[in-house]
């Protein structure tokens, strides 16, 4: 049969008019034992224009213009039309370009797009045998609903060298998307000697299903984290921690919730002090002394300023012996510290300063003042400055449970200056450090695993461990039991930390292992600025700096409203599966300027799994069928009939189906 299934009998810039042959019965030709379907929404056709390209264009209407009447009515003989839209235009030579530059003349015959002309689209012509050769740089991704039942392969590079988004409501097939993507491509006997690297920001807790060990290439690596409150981990998970050392001064003020007026400059002091606690406590190093110099300065200082204050010596007095007590509190509450206290002075400069806060009618006669010179005396002002010059850095091991007391210190020194209300300002945060010391649910921030102290240390332990590796990886971290809070400083953390390790490498080391970072419900923690705990969104950095080291980002997400926009909009590649929200419509639509309204209906109307890809990886929009993931991610609905009543219990009723009503 001719693949000619008609004539055009109107042209305009954006529509084509098509008055198909009366000798074509159906929707279907048959060519050489293929069969094309035509008579869909959405199909492809093809003319050519007086210059000899051939003009690709897609179905947007099909009705019969015969007017209705008894006798003609459905009459399989009508004058059937079709309007098709143009859309771009394959070259003499086989390259395809969106846009028509030459338009077909009047009663021009219109054809069936074949798979040769598809291969002309997908760019998949010319390298047709050498593409063979290459079979290990595309995927599949599923069939084409433009030309049923014709595959669609992506490229590798094209797909995964920039940024890309996978969006849709929920139960649009999102999920089942990315995981068929990541199966296909580990599933390739060339793919183990690469060294690709895989992070999957878990969300649901649903991927770890669609990877286990026999589904994929035995010589890939995967491994499944979980952040995990009791001692021991779920079946088929790794403990996870994000050491809480690693932390920034932002990262700790998103968890805590701290503000930036108060709290902020606050929780940075106490993370200093706490960094001299644990200095002072480690028996490995000969910071101990100097410790000890530091807090008798601090002591002096406190007490100094209390008892240089405006007031009666029955004030003064009283305060300073009420905080003196405070901080031996404070000292007496670590064995290590109290030792160490004990063994340099300090304990006994508390001593002596407590028993000279007396009152003898209304006087202290001097004795705190005397004290206080003597205690100088015992001070090494360059010690102490030392001491005061070394500054915590962020990465460098600290013992968390030194937080507790250097925020209770950080207050008495606020205090003694008079600030009477800073207990009060950072009540709430520091409700949350109890939460972060106590609650089991951060067990996995407190403690190191396997004794990693550095960063370096942590990466091996991240990346499997094995020096040397070359194995491509992949990494689910399943984060479904954590709170929103927990869950942002966690994602970003280790998005920092991943990137920071990228920016390090020069010239050819940029380029090799890229790392892909798949962050699934990503509305969750890449919000837009207003919703964002941290000062400085890292996702939003990755976006606008990640290609540079090949550093990637794949979003999924329900809610592209929520989103942060400069994410979204540094996204070159787009797989959007339905969505009906007008709100997340309108903001897809102002992201993608191109995004047409004819776009926008196949969006609304999408079957589960279907999906509109267009970007960087594919020459045109193209909707299609995604191929299913094997095994499935752990996503399926439940079947409530079945819930409700049983499998054993399901059978027809014995009744007309009227009689239901």
């Amino acid at each position: 049969m001719t693949e000619v299934i008609g004539k055009i009998v109107l042209v305009g810039y954006d529509k084509f008019r098509v008055l198909v042959h009366s000798t074509i019965k159906g929707g279907s030709v048959n060519l050489e034992g293929t069969v094309y379907y035509f008579g869909n929404i959405g199909g492809y056709l093809k003319t050519k224009n007086a210059v000899g390209e051939k003009v690709v264009c897609e179905i947007s209407a099909i009705f019969d213009s015969d007017q209705y009447n008894d006798k003609k009515a459905f009459d399989v003989d009508g004058k059937r039309e079709l309007v098709l839209k143009p859309i771009g235009t394959i070259s003499r030579d086989g390259g395809f370009s969106l846009g028509v530059g030459v338009f077909p003349s009047i009663y021009t015959d219109v054809e069936i797009v074949t798979h040769i002309d598809m291969e002309s689209v997908l760019g998949l012509c010319k390298e047709k045998e050498e593409s063979k050769k290459r079979v290990h740089e595309y995927f599949y991704l599923g069939e084409s609903k433009n030309l049923i039942n014709y595959p669609i392969y992506i490229s590798i590079n094209n797909f995964f060298n920039i940024h890309s988004a996978v969006l849709g409501n929920s139960g649009s097939g999102k999920s089942n998307t990315v995981s068929h993507i990541l199966q296909d491509i580990l599933k390739k006997e060339s793919n183990a000697a690469v060294g690709s690297r895989v992070i999957v920001f878990d969300v649901n807790g649903e991927y770890g299903n669609a990877f286990p060990e026999w589904a994929v290439n035995k010589d890939i690596s995967v491994k499944c984290f979980k952040p995990v409150s009791g001692e021991e981990s779920e079946p088929g998970c790794v403990p996870f921690g994000m050491p809480h050392f690693l932390m920034t001064l932002d990262e700790w003020c998103s968890f805590l919730l701290a503000t930036d007026a108060t709290q902020r400059p606050f929780w940075d002091k106490v993370l200093q002090e706490c960094y001299r606690f644990y200095k002072m406590g480690d028996a490995n190093d000969n910071y101990s002394p100097l410790m000890a110099n530091y807090l008798k300065a601090k002591i002096f200082e406190i007490v100094n300023s209390i008892t240089s204050q405006a007031e009666s010596d029955t004030v003064n007095i009283t305060a300073a012996s009420s905080v003196l007590s405070k901080i031996r509190e404070v000292v007496r509450g670590n064995s290590v510290i109290y030792s160490v206290c004990q063994l340099h002075g300090v304990e006994q400069v508390l001593t002596d300063l407590i028993n000279s806060c007396g009152i003898d009618y209304g006087s202290n006669k001097g004795r705190v003042k005397d004290c206080l010179e003597s205690l100088v005396n015992q001070i090494n002002q360059e010690d102490y400055l030392y001491v005061i010059n070394t500054r915590f850095k962020e990465g460098e091991f600290f013992d968390s449970s030194f937080l507790r007391i250097a925020a209770e210190l950080v207050l008495l020194e606020e205090d003694a200056r008079g600030n009477r209300r800073v207990r009060e300002y950072t009540a709430t945060m520091l409700t949350r450090l109890d939460y972060f010391l106590q609650n089991p649910d951060c067990r996995f921030m407190r403690e190191p695993l396997k004794g990693d102290k550095s960063i370096e240390g942590y990466m091996n332990y991240f990346w499997s461990g094995d020096e040397g590796q070359s194995k491509s990886q992949v990494v689910i971290i399943d984060v479904s039991e954590l709170g929103p809070d927990t869950l942002e400083v966690l994602t970003s953390v280790v998005t920092r930390l991943m990137f920071s390790e990228r920016k390090k490498l020069k010239n050819e080391e940029r380029r090799s292992k890229p790392i892909h970072l798949v962050l699934d419900e990503a509305h969750r923690y890449i919000k837009k600025n207003a919703g964002y705990y941290l000062r400085e969104n890292i996702f939003e950095k990755v976006a606008r700096e990640g290609r540079k080291y090949s550093f990637y980002l794949l979003v999924s997400s329900q809610r592209p409203s929520e989103l942060s926009e400069t994410v979204l909009s540094q996204c070159g590649n787009f797989l959007v599966h339905r969505i009906q929200n007008e709100i997340d419509m309108r903001f897809v639509c102002s992201v993608l300027p191109f995004f047409s309204e004819d776009l926008t209906s196949k969006v609304k109307q999408a079957m589960p799994g279907d999906a509109l890809i267009f970007g960087n990886c594919v020459p045109l929009p193209l909707y299609l069928k995604v191929h299913r993931a094997y095994p499935e991610p752990d996503s399926e609905n439940c079947h409530i009939p079945t819930e409700w009543f049983g499998e054993k219990n399901y059978h027809y009723l014995d009744k007309d189906v009227d009689g239901l009503i």
